[in-house]
């Protein structure tokens, strides 16, 4: 299936979740918050989201600073 992570076009296998996509991503251990389809999903819920074909999956990294 296809979706559409921070506007560009992402191939993904069925049934993975937002916990699986984060991973494959390299992203589990960062400060990162996640959206699909404009609602933020907590990270408490990252496993048990499903990602649907056409999800539009935003990944926003947190950046310290002054």
């Amino acid at each position: 299936m296809e979706i559409t992570l921070n506007g560009a076009a992402h191939p993904l296998e069925d049934g993975q979740s937002v916990a699986d996509l984060v991973a494959a991503l390299n992203l589990s251990q960062q400060a990162i918050a996640v959206a699909v389809n404009r609602s933020i999903v907590t990270r408490n819920r990252w496993a048990e989201h499903q990602l649907q074909q056409y999800d539009q999956v935003d990944v926003v990294r947190a950046i310290g600073g002054g």
